[in-house]
């Protein structure tokens, strides 16, 4: 958006911005892991979408829920990890080992959203 100045009144240039689908899946990478430790409760997980930090940035503190076969488990974008897109998600419960390599849906709050 660019924003000009003419005669004491603003004029606002509107630039087209890539609309989003209704739902927007992302698949778990790994486990947020150090040199002896790794979290099952902390997650690493790359948006389809998100090809950079600044496309993912926008994404942070969203929610996205994990369905298994028995459960949901829900969880917040917590922050990025590194320049490609990738964002950690801090769930409530440890998702199982079976999660890795599948996929999560964001869940758009209407309120807030930044894409539309």
């Amino acid at each position: 958006m660019n924003i000009f100045k003419s005669k004491g009144c603003y004029l606002v240039k509107l630039t087209k911005v890539k609309a989003l689908p209704e739902t927007v899946y992302g698949r778990i990478k790994n486990y947020h892991k150090g040199i002896r430790t790794q979290s099952s409760s902390e997650c690493l997980i790359q948006f389809a979408h998100a090809d950079s930090a600044a496309q993912a940035g926008q994404l942070i503190g969203q929610k996205v829920v994990w369905k298994g076969k028995n459960k949901k488990h829900i969880g917040k974008i917590a922050g990025l990890h590194g320049k490609k897109g990738v964002v950690r998600v801090k769930f409530n419960k440890g998702v199982p080992g079976q999660a890795l390599g599948t996929t999560v849906e964001l869940i758009f709050f209407r309120s807030n959203d930044k894409f539309r």
